[in-house]
């Protein structure tokens, strides 16, 4: 019988499907390795315009470069786990195994940027040398 409010809770209707909400994880987590994708890309440009004389030259464009690299990687892992039935049960314990590393991947990226940002990035092709 319905509470005194009036309010009944809703039913599901049907099971959650697992496969559909890892497939959507990993669509979100991928929307966001593109966005640091896309920062990534945006410093190396402004390391490079600022050349060798930047005194930490070399040790950013090698951390942007594994960067990069890593995240590659996670996407690929991504979208191969996305193409695989989280339901068929031959498939869980590799998607899982599949999952850890992407989540490391992932996790070590953000360690590298965090790296990359202490480093510095200071000029942007906006202002030319002079």
């Amino acid at each position: 019988m319905p509470a005194a409010t009036g309010r009944t809770d809703p039913q599901p209707t049907e099971p959650l499907n697992m496969n559909h909400y890892a497939t959507k994880k990993s669509v979100a987590e991928s929307m966001l390795d593109v966005a640091l994708l896309m920062a990534n890309a945006s410093q190396l440009k402004a390391v490079l315009e600022q050349g060798p004389e930047f005194r930490y030259y070399l040790t950013v464009i090698i951390l942007i470069g594994a960067s990069l690299f890593f995240q590659v990687l996670a996407g690929a892992l991504f979208v191969n786990m996305a193409r695989k039935n989280l339901n068929n049960v031959a498939n869980q314990r590799k998607l899982d195994i599949m999952n850890n590393v992407a989540t490391g991947l992932v996790f070590l990226t953000v360690i590298i940027n965090i790296f990359i940002t202490a480093f510095g990035v200071q000029k942007t092709g906006l202002y030319p040398k002079q």
